[in-house]
């Protein structure tokens, strides 16, 4: 009775939580209360990763070994060499392993893939990477169709099981129950991470629902002129259920009764016990307010974000990586050692630095500037500490081991956006550079454009009189600071200033107009800018 009782007072509450509105869709994944994992969709935005699309050859590019394939979307999909052929699965090997067995794949000449895929010729591939920025979406001919324990792969024999499901025992027993399935000689099986401690029923009812999905993809890829969409995975809260609904997840909450009734459908089909995990929430406070994801979602995302020990980690994202660094800030630690205390702060990091990764999504390349370690001991503990942090992680990463200057890389799968993309738009008053010119600056660069344009109009008007209109904040400036320096100006070249100011103008525009005739003589490029 006392093991029992501690085990529940040690046991994580994991909870789904789903805010589905008409113009967006939100999942927070919690557990005891702290957000961890966090995905948003707007069912506006037709979801295209996933899908199956039959399309045509644009063109070949052998400089980028690469053809252009028309989906039927705005931009062309982008299909690399390495994948218009099918590939063997490696799904069941380790990084070393299916590494090996990748660099023995057949690799075609330029003038075997134009006898091949010659331009225009129709193509059955799925979109692997959304389109991001300038770039198109990445496609592959290498299919898949996941369900809730099993993903089938069209044209191949492999069968395996999930690498992250690392019980040997576990594995053995799926892998009997995967020989056992009566699956077509030309599919292979791969069992998902949900798929342990599954029932046996529950992977053959699975399968026949994926083999009716590809009967109706086969039967479209007949049918349907390309380009076409042949199958489309299912919206996120769908999704949410069929990956995420594990036997660890004590309930769902979801605050939009159509929704709530379609996928306890769906969780339904897997079992009784699964669908009475799923609850509608009718509370008044917004469901994100009543299990405090909104206020947890403002943190998360903010470009400083502060660790319990005081510490904080620093968010920059650039065209080419994702920059964190991390500082002590206020720490308080334990230690009255500094290495030790060094220590704290960075294990503490890299665990943050890992659940803010999936919250935010963020993929690519990122480099982590920890503190300064002098030991390789501590060095190796914090690594550890950071593979470990990110084994729960559904994307691929790759990390290397921290650098003798502090710093760790790490690649991260990015198959769409980040959200803080999706999420926030360049602002038009500094457009993206997080900071604009100072009023200082701007004094600067007005009295030296007053004192071109009085020389160079002095010849033809002797008894020139110029207006100036900038923002507020200048006119302060110059009024306070630097009015004795326009006097001078004005004296030297013989003229008249008045300003004016507009409270409408970006704080980097200013304008020159002839005071008696009203010509735009010079307007700064802050005039560009907006406002």
């Amino acid at each position: 009775m006392f093991s029992f009782s501690f085990l529940r007072r040690n046991r994580r509450k994991r909870e789904i939580i789903i805010n589905a509105e008409s113009l967006e869709t939100r999942v927070a994944i919690l557990e005891n209360g702290k957000l961890e994992e966090f995905q948003m969709e707007h069912p506006s935005r037709e979801r295209v990763v996933g899908g199956i699309f039959k399309g045509r050859i644009q063109n070949l590019e052998h400089g980028l070994q690469a053809a252009f394939v028309d989906i039927g979307r705005k931009k062309n999909a982008f299909l690399h060499y390495w994948d218009m052929t099918p590939d063997e699965e490696l799904f069941d090997l380790d990084d070393e392993e299916r590494n090996r067995r990748s660099a023995r794949k057949k690799r075609y000449t330029n003038a075997e893939i134009e006898k091949r895929f010659p331009p225009g010729a129709e193509i059955v591939v799925q979109v692997t990477k959304d389109a991001i920025g300038t770039k198109g979406p990445r496609v592959t001919t290498n299919l898949s169709i996941p369900g809730r324990y099993l993903v089938m792969v069209p044209g191949s024999k492999m069968k395996g099981v999930s690498r992250k499901i690392e019980s040997a025992e576990e594995r053995a027993r799926l892998k009997k129950i995967l020989d056992r399935l009566q699956v077509p000689g030309d599919m292979g099986l791969i069992v998902r991470t949900a798929g342990a401690g599954a029932r046996r029923s529950s992977f053959g009812r699975d399968l026949r629902q994926i083999l009716a999905t590809w009967e109706e993809v086969k039967r479209a890829m007949a049918e349907k002129p390309a380009p076409c969409c042949l199958y489309q995975e299912p919206d996120l809260a769908e999704r949410a259920v069929r990956d995420w609904l594990t036997e660890d997840v004590d309930r769902i909450m979801i605050d939009n009764r159509a929704k709530y009734e379609r996928i306890r459908e769906v969780a339904g089909r897997v079992s009784r016990r699964s669908r009475n995990k799923i609850h509608l929430y009718e509370g008044e406070l917004p469901i994100f307010d009543q299990y405090d994801v909104e206020r947890q979602l403002d943190e998360a995302f903010r470009r400083k974000v502060t660790l319990k020990s005081g510490g904080c980690l620093v968010f920059d994202e650039t065209e080419a990586l994702i920059a964190i660094d991390v500082n002590t800030g206020k720490h308080k630690g334990k230690s009255d050692s500094q290495e030790q205390a060094i220590l704290e702060v960075n294990t503490e990091a890299v665990e943050e630095v890992a659940r803010q990764l999936r919250l935010r999504n963020i993929g690519g390349l990122v480099v982590l500037d920890l503190i300064d370690m002098k030991s390789r001991k501590h060095r190796a503990q914090v690594y550890k500490t950071f593979k470990a942090a990110l084994k729960v992680d559904r994307a691929r990463t790759n990390v290397l081991p921290i650098s003798d200057l502090g710093l760790l890389e790490m690649t991260r799968q990015r198959v769409e956006e980040s959200i803080q993309a999706q999420m926030f738009v360049d602002c038009p008053y500094c457009k993206g550079r997080g900071s604009i010119r100072s009023p200082l600056n701007m004094s600067v660069d007005i009295q030296r454009q007053l004192a071109a344009i009085m020389r160079r109009r002095k010849k033809t008007d002797p008894d020139i009189a110029l207006q100036v209109v900038v923002h507020p904040a200048v006119l302060d400036r110059l009024r306070r600071e630097d009015e004795q320096f326009l006097v001078d100006l004005q004296e030297q070249q013989e003229g008249r200033l008045t300003f004016k100011s507009d409270p409408t103008k970006h704080m980097e525009y200013f304008a020159v107009l002839n005071e008696k005739t009203g010509e735009l003589l010079y307007s700064s490029r802050g005039d560009k800018l907006g406002a």
